[in-house]
């Protein structure tokens, strides 16, 4: 098989898993800190930037419990943190309890990490 041949089919195989990610809803996002804060929860301090339409989701939690192993790297918290890298995944309003008191709240339901987020993908965190 020659490299441009091999080169090819590793394109498309990059698409197809990026196609059937779309098919199953999911999304990529870039979340982060974004440097609100406040005294009572739930508080807005993360959100998350919707690649596919521009769109910032404030006070966004993020659920990493359906990350394969793998993508679960020691320093994951940081890069969230900072909006250092590109999550597969859906947004879903989950209910959350703070104070007693019960909340629907947008949640980022990961499924994996995509790749590094650019610097430009980053513009709506605080902590870069």
């Amino acid at each position: 098989m020659t490299k441009s041949v091999a080169r090819a089919l590793l394109i498309a195989g990059f698409c197809l898993a990026g196609a059937e990610a779309r098919a199953d809803g999911q999304g990529s996002y870039v979340p982060c800190d974004n440097g609100l804060r406040c005294v009572m929860a739930p508080c807005p301090s993360n959100s998350a930037l919707d690649l596919a339409s521009g769109k910032i989701i404030k006070g966004v939690l993020v659920d990493i419990d359906g990350l394969p192993q793998h993508d679960k790297a020691l320093d994951l918290a940081d890069k969230l943190y900072a909006g250092n890298v590109v999550v597969a995944g859906t947004i879903e309003n989950r209910p959350h309890t703070f104070n007693g008191k019960q909340y629907s709240l947008p949640t980022l339901v990961a499924s994996g990490i995509e790749r590094a987020a650019k610097d430009s993908e980053r513009g709506h965190c605080s902590a870069h």
